[in-house]
């Protein structure tokens, strides 16, 4: 038995047929003029989570790039940004872990989110000068390692090859001269952002204890769908 599942593509076009944990506070967007459809689209609560990490990593670099406010201000920005994702992660994700017994995961994001915050703070506070001239090498390292236990509890290699993404940006930082905020902005954002519109490859479903067994024959019958589409 592999490690990862050899009949799932690595990224692919989103697919209808979810799974009952995916459905709960699915987000369906439609806009159309008369006969015209401008957005069709839906968003699972893990989707809604890559889109507000991608949008607060790129205002929190974007912002330290291009305003001139200082980096006392930025830090509380920053923090405050932090705090506001990382709870609305574990609100928006507490049903799906536990469906999918990947918890670890979670806490191992909120364990970066939150030691990465602390760490730039107090390097902004106390003057570690070390650090604040690694800043953008630090996030995306934190980032970096996210995706790599995600991929390892997913069995997925599409976050294997994100984290990956981010090392080689670590080393491509000092080509992007004074622009690394910005730069590291755009790694980030589009990483999140390209994971909320794409289905990602995972490992087969597993014996999905908390849910009844109608729902596990629901998921049985999702699962089988979605094979019949690849």
């Amino acid at each position: 038995m592999t490690f990862f599942n050899p009949t799932e593509p690595i990224l692919r076009s989103k697919q209808e047929s979810l799974d009952y944990q995916d459905r709960q506070g699915l987000l369906r967007l439609h806009l159309e003029i008369g006969k015209k459809t401008l957005i069709s689209a839906f968003y699972t609560r893990i989707d809604q989570v890559f889109i507000l990490w991608g949008l607060i990593s790129a205002v929190i670099f974007i912002t330290a790039q291009f305003l001139p406010i200082s980096w006392v201000i930025q830090a509380g920005i920053w923090t405050t940004l932090t705090l506001i994702g990382t709870i609305a992660m574990v609100f928006l994700t507490h049903f799906w872990v536990k469906v999918e017994r990947l918890q670890w995961v979670l806490y191992c994001w909120v364990s970066l989110m939150l030691g990465g915050v602390i760490l730039t703070d107090l390097s902004i506070f106390l003057g570690w000068g070390e650090i604040l001239m690694r800043l953008c090498p630090l996030w995306l390292g934190l980032s970096a390692f996210g995706y790599f236990c995600t991929g390892v509890g997913m069995r997925s290699r599409a976050f294997i090859l994100a984290g990956l993404v981010h090392i080689v940006g670590i080393a491509a930082l000092p080509y992007a001269g004074g622009l690394q905020f910005l730069t590291t902005g755009i790694m980030m954002g589009v990483s999140l952002l390209m994971f909320a519109e794409v289905q990602w490859d995972m490992r087969p479903p597993i014996e999905y204890n908390l849910l009844t067994r109608e729902q596990k024959r629901f998921n049985q019958e999702q699962y089988q769908l979605r094979q019949l589409s690849l």
